[in-house]
């Protein structure tokens, strides 16, 4: 499943390898009303054509007008739009509830170096690692560095004038086993741009499953599926959400001994603790094992339907792929 971020960089590198200069725009903040997150990206060409997009409309048009207009010769600019104003810092564009968004804007010229760059890009965003891109403001210098798998998609350093935007695979849900639960997380996560997948061996369970439209149904076991390679990587959550000790504790010890950035199980606190020892004893995992796994799962929102309760998993599966602690929920951070 290729994001649209991913088609971005793979038009982009076609366009340089055909020796055009391309512009290259990574939304990098956002406030208000805005349907496109920090770190989404588009790409345009001095012929106007485009692809990927920056708030599904109005921002793209503005935008189209000025580079045609001859407005970003520089090698890379901030681009403010939303506040009042003119000029490049605050465009003229008003966005929906009074937002604000804030676009980096690189010109890249047809050199092996930017296509080496945007490359290892692509191949991130298609991989396994998670990598920060650098991109410095002054002269348009950019570079690449590993990174941690989970944490805040854009970073700024106003000292340095250095702008980091973290770049890697798909975020990716596996639902290990069916329930009402694991469907209604399957639409939350299909809706956050997750690819999904859910597996289930039990015939009884799944005959006849009407799944959202996007998740991957795979019938087996789920602990096989997550230990296959290429099934995770640090950009992957591994719920489960079935009450069958089967498939649940042989899930958590599979998926402990990945990668994953997020690994959960449902249950009551007494049903966790009782699972703990379970884990301990006879699936012989260690403490820093056990420590990983989230149980009982989600957040404390005192969830009791099923949708309910996976609003509380998908939205503390965001929180750590995201970097937050539970003590920064005590504020807004939008």
């Amino acid at each position: 499943m290729q994001s649209l971020d991913y088609r971005v960089v793979e038009q982009a590198i076609e366009w340089l390898a055909n020796d055009r200069t391309v512009w290259l725009c990574t939304v990098l903040s956002t406030f208000g009303s805005s349907p496109r997150e920090p770190g989404s990206l588009m790409v345009a060409n001095s012929s106007g054509d485009h692809l990927g997009s920056l708030s599904g409309g109005c921002v793209e048009e503005d935008f189209l007008e000025r580079l045609a207009a001859g407005e970003y010769e520089l090698p890379a600019v901030i681009v403010r739009y939303g506040a009042p104003g003119d000029g490049p810092e605050s465009a003229r564009i008003r966005l929906p509830c009074g937002g604000i968004l804030e676009v980096l804007v690189e010109r890249m010229l047809a050199k092996r170096e930017s296509l080496a760059h945007l490359e290892l890009v692509r191949d991130a965003l298609s991989g396994e690692k998670e990598l920060a891109r650098h991109v410095r403001l002054t002269d348009g210098s950019h570079w690449v560095e590993e990174a941690e798998p989970t944490g805040p998609r854009v970073a700024r350093e106003e000292a340095e004038e250095l702008v980091s935007i973290r770049v890697g695979p798909i975020a990716k849900l596996i639902l290990a086993g069916y329930s009402t639960v694991a469907e209604a997380c399957a639409s939350f996560a299909i809706s956050l741009g997750y690819r999904v997948v859910l597996c289930d061996p039990r015939e009884e369970v799944t005959r006849g499953l009407n799944l959202p439209e996007g998740v991957e149904f795979i019938p087996q076991l789920p602990s096989l599926y997550i230990a296959s390679p290429g099934a995770c990587n640090p950009s992957t959550s591994v719920v489960a959400v079935t009450h069958d000790p089967r498939i649940d504790d042989l899930a958590m010890m599979a998926a402990v001994k990945t990668s994953v950035s997020y690994i959960g199980v449902m249950g009551s606190i007494r049903t966790s603790q009782t699972r703990t020892e379970r884990l301990r004893r006879t699936g012989g995992l260690s403490e820093a094992e056990i420590e990983r796994i989230h149980m009982p799962i989600g957040l404390n929102l005192g969830s009791k339907t099923p949708s309910e309760i996976a609003l509380a998993i998908m939205a503390d599966i965001v929180r750590v792929r995201r970097g937050r602690s539970l003590s920064d929920l005590s504020r807004s951070k939008i």
